[in-house]
């Protein structure tokens, strides 16, 4: 990793001048912590054309790096904009020092308030050095602070292209912005997720769970959005049931204090086990029996399609992105955000019934070929090429 405003990639011409060029493109997202726009960027690193497309990316807020190794490993180089939050408008100068110092086609913008700053810096730069901009939104424009989503509307029209991850998020948006606006479904390294199922047993020993104790994973930032208290109170409700059931919850953010405090006054010590931050967390979830989300709202969380891909029976609040694709009994077992006892229940339900634990991991290995991230960057590099070629015809 370097810091700004240096790169760690060179220039390698213009793609705008030749189709035999490499066209350069620039991930820009608000930090490179373990979450799930983020991971999707990992996705899409390890997914990539490296023949056609010369891939940077970088990021505002240098505490948020647990993903940076993950990138520079897949020879993506990472700049670091190094302020101390997004309000902190050092990092627009320095990402303008650094387009015109290492221009690139494209700026793929990944957070919603970075992504009105980078349209008024391009705006900026003289015509012939303009990058064209491409927007993924990943949650809700309801879920946004009023200056985002005012600094978003007034600022959409300079995007050469938008993608929604669900449509939810698409139908958020100001009428001019949807009306540019694509939804599409990202995905993750299926193969890749699916051969850690060798290691359950060895995920099991080491948490201490026996061949008949129903394991439930989660994994979720400390964040209101994905609603611990709700997963909490529910575990809460399931132990008092007396069933053998365990939960594995890997996580970590800015509601940690509060988490850990509800854990302790819900005397949930011996159910439920938070692991904190772990790096290998889609491997721990290899060792469970069930996914269970608690979520307030979503887009399309990345956890799920993990939990997909490892052949988890799904239980979710039906929020988002997760209510668009899901249905309930076929795919999933949904519940209302916030019910702590039905999503208790559904829990209890899917545990108690080895059958229904059996259909429902079946349908989330068939539903996981949908979230591919091969066929989601295929989708992502031709919405690069289409921006370049209608470029070359202004």
């Amino acid at each position: 990793m370097v810091d700004a405003p240096e790169s760690s990639a060179q220039p390698r011409g213009n793609a705008l001048d030749g189709a035999a060029r490499q066209i350069r493109v620039l991930w820009l997202i608000k930090g490179l912590g373990p979450g799930g726009a983020e991971n999707l960027l990992v996705a899409s690193a390890r997914a990539r054309d490296r023949d056609q497309f010369a891939v940077e990316a970088a990021y505002l807020l240098p505490w948020k790096n647990a993903l940076v190794e993950s990138l520079e490993q897949l020879d993506v180089g990472v700049t670091c904009f190094n302020v101390r939050d997004e309000r902190d408008l050092r990092w627009v100068w320095r990402l303008r020092s650094r387009l015109r110092k290492h221009p690139v086609d494209i700026v793929h913008v990944h957070s919603p308030y970075a992504a009105a700053m980078v349209r008024i810096v391009t705006r900026s730069l003289p015509r012939s050095a303009r990058p064209r901009i491409v927007s993924t939104e990943h949650n809700a424009w309801s879920n946004f602070k009023a200056p985002t989503r005012i600094a978003n509307a007034a600022t959409a029209r300079v995007d050469s292209a938008t993608i929604a991850v669900s449509q939810e998020t698409k139908d958020s948006m100001s009428p001019r912005q949807r009306a540019r606006c694509e939804v599409l479904v990202h995905g993750v390294d299926v193969a890749g997720i699916r051969a850690l199922l060798r290691e359950r047993d060895a995920v099991r020993a080491e948490f201490g769970f026996d061949a008949d104790t129903i394991v439930v994973g989660t994994v979720a930032n400390y964040h209101p959005k994905k609603d611990w208290p709700n997963l909490l109170r529910a575990a809460s409700v399931v132990a008092d049931h007396g069933l053998n059931v365990r939960f594995l919850s890997v996580g970590q953010g800015p509601l940690q204090a509060e988490v850990e405090a509800m854990h302790r006054e819900l005397d949930l010590g011996s159910v439920v086990t938070l692991t904190g931050f772990r790096p290998d967390a889609v491997r721990l979830m290899a060792g469970c029996d069930m996914f269970v989300l608690s979520s307030q709202w979503e887009g399309l969380p990345v956890a799920i399609m993990e939990a997909l891909a490892l052949e988890l029976p799904l239980v979710a609040t039906a929020v988002g992105g997760i209510a668009e694709t899901f249905t309930d009994g076929v795919d999933a077992v949904l519940v209302p955000s916030g019910q702590a006892g039905q999503l208790a229940t559904a829990i209890e339900r899917v545990a108690s019934d080895r059958d229904l634990r059996t259909a429902l991991a079946a349908a989330s290995k068939r539903r996981s070929a949908e979230f591919d991230a091969a066929r989601a960057q295929r989708h992502i590099e031709a919405v690069y090429r289409r921006v370049l070629r209608k470029a070359k015809r202004v």
